[in-house]
């Protein structure tokens, strides 16, 4: 009975951690200095990635977020020039397991002997950067990025990266009242 229960506790805490897993971290960061009312229109200056399908993908995705906020863009010479990079790694984590004999809390004393078992699981992170340049000084004005653990399952990572370049532009631009 002990045993179940403290199977059922580990399996618990295994989807507890699945959840925190899949959502995506999301940060941003901008120039104090920059006036963003000033732009009004962009243009893609290049985005890099391991998969070309993602190319458009990353476009339509940040097209759709700054086409929201009444930005426009422009086949060349829009105000600001967008660049996108996306990085795929291997991720690991080390799952312990313990078998619940043994009950001590000393190291080889009170209480006999208990096992552990680890067991290394490697798992895939996507990370997307997107950078927005003046397009006249070529000064960094703003970067959002977000990281997610990817799944086999392509229409859910296509889904995922657009949840996550919608939360990177929620608050774009910076100082406005759209929100």
């Amino acid at each position: 009975m002990k045993m179940q229960k403290l199977g059922f506790v580990l399996m618990g805490m295994m989807l507890l951690f699945a959840g925190s897993v899949s959502a995506g971290q999301v940060k941003t960061d901008y120039d104090r200095s920059a006036n963003f009312g000033q732009y009004k229109t962009y243009s893609w200056e290049r985005v890099k990635t391991q998969n070309p399908l993602d190319v458009d993908r990353i476009k339509n995705s940040v097209n759709a977020a700054l086409a929201a906020k009444g930005w426009t863009q422009a086949d060349s010479g829009g105000d600001v020039s967008v660049m996108a990079v996306e990085i795929t790694r291997d991720q690991q984590t080390l799952n312990t397991y313990y078998d619940g004999f043994g009950g001590g809390w000393r190291w080889r004393g009170f209480g006999g002997m208990g096992e552990a078992t680890t067991t290394t699981e490697t798992y895939k992170v996507g990370t997307l950067v997107v950078d927005l340049f003046d397009a006249k000084t070529k000064q960094l004005l703003w970067r959002g990025n977000s990281s997610d653990t990817l799944s086999n399952n392509s229409d859910k990572n296509i889904q995922n990266m657009d949840k996550d370049v919608e939360k990177m532009f929620k608050n774009f631009p910076p100082g406005s009242s759209k929100k």
